[in-house]
């Protein structure tokens, strides 16, 4: 007789609430007749279907003055170009304020450059120093330019341990909330050119 493993293993590793339903509507042959008892964890789903464990949020505001701390990094679109042809982003949140600023760039490697220039410009608006950024290991960001040039200004960067995007979590929602933007926006101008004529 069939037990439950081979059902959960035969039907792509589905939930087994889905299969108690499965079996309650009496719509796959042979379910009903089981007996759903507690099964082990299957190694399969644990290591295909785990997720990272995510951070505490914090109810206050780590931060006392503008550009005090600035989060920063790389957002590239795949499938959505600026009107310029840039992929690119480089998203700047500032830590205090939450404003944004997003400095669309050709490619990875001008995210040196585009910082350059948006730091001089914002200290020079602001009449304050930009103290801490808080960045990510990618290589634009990691690299002999841009250490001299945070040395020289008195910049500390901390680096986020590897391959834990959830540390820099306020800039990683705002490139989320920026991609389905740019998706929605590009579908109604779509949707406009289309169907305009028609209005």
């Amino acid at each position: 007789m069939k037990n439950i493993d081979f059902w959960h293993r035969c039907m792509a590793h589905i939930h087994m609430h889905c299969l108690k339903k499965l079996a309650f509507r009496n719509l796959v042959e042979g379910l009903l007749s089981l007996k759903f008892e507690k099964s082990p964890v299957c190694e399969a789903c644990q290591r295909g279907k785990q997720i990272k464990n995510s951070l505490k949020n914090k109810n206050l505001v780590s931060t006392s003055r503008l550009l005090e701390l600035l989060h920063m990094d790389l957002f590239v679109s795949l499938r959505t170009t600026s009107l310029g042809g840039n992929y690119c982003s480089l998203v700047i949140v500032e830590g205090f304020s939450r404003f944004t600023w997003n400095l669309s760039i050709v490619s990875k490697d001008d995210s040196f450059n585009a910082f350059k220039k948006f730091a001089k410009v914002l200290q020079n608006e602001k009449n304050c120093c930009i103290s801490v950024i808080k960045i990510d290991h990618e290589g634009q960001f990691q690299n002999e330019r841009f250490d001299k040039f945070c040395e020289k200004f008195g910049i500390k960067h901390h680096y986020l341990a590897p391959r834990t995007p959830q540390q820099n979590g306020v800039v990683e929602r705002k490139n989320r909330f920026l991609e389905e933007l740019t998706i929605t926006l590009s579908i109604k101008l779509m949707f406009q050119n289309t169907f305009g004529h028609m209005e």
